[in-house]
């Protein structure tokens, strides 16, 4: 009767976290082959996936933005030359939504300290806002997110912030959307 119950019940709460985790696991490892991604990536994303969800961080998010942001924190401390924009265009999601979703992930696991906050998207998304680009700041952005994307990238090895780069970005898309003199 009654313990039945309690024990399914209980058994289920269980099983859901095993079936995200799971889950999240499989995530990973697509995210990881679609960007030529090692092993150990996967196994070390998959350590921050565990953390995320025993932390609540999953609920009331889609998980493919938690595991694109725990492989992207891999890439970060691994040095890979990967940015935030090859996760959204692998996934088809939005750049900046995953740049807030890395900030709060790092801010919860208190990252902040070690994972060098380099991605052009953190950077590029604030400077577009102060530039008075009206309605078409997001495409702005969007567009100089891609000029920075395809140069070559060995900036990130060094760990520095990017800003000259993405004010560089920024005002060539600025201007090649019709915005003659931004400064």
């Amino acid at each position: 009767g009654m313990h039945a119950s309690a024990r399914s019940r209980y058994g289920f709460m269980r099983s859901s976290r095993d079936t995200t985790l799971a889950n999240g696991r499989r995530s990973i490892s697509e995210v990881a082959s679609q960007l030529r991604l090692q092993n150990h990536f996967v196994d070390m994303a998959h350590r921050l996936f565990t953390a995320a969800v025993q932390r609540n961080f999953v609920q009331g998010r889609k998980t493919m933005h938690v595991v694109a942001v725990c492989l992207y924190i891999v890439c970060r401390k691994e040095k890979s030359p990967h940015m935030l924009i090859d996760f959204s265009d692998s996934l088809s999601v939005n750049v900046f939504t995953l740049g807030s979703c890395f900030l709060k992930f790092c801010r919860l696991l208190n990252l902040e300290e070690q994972i060098p906050l380099i991605d052009p998207s953190l950077y590029i998304h604030r400077f577009a806002g102060r530039m008075e680009l009206g309605s078409k700041t997001q495409a702005v952005a969007q567009s100089a997110l891609r000029i920075v994307a395809n140069m070559k990238r060995d900036w990130i090895q060094t760990g520095r912030r990017p800003a000259g780069i993405c004010a560089a970005a920024l005002l060539i898309a600025a201007r090649s959307s019709g915005f003659p003199r931004t400064q």
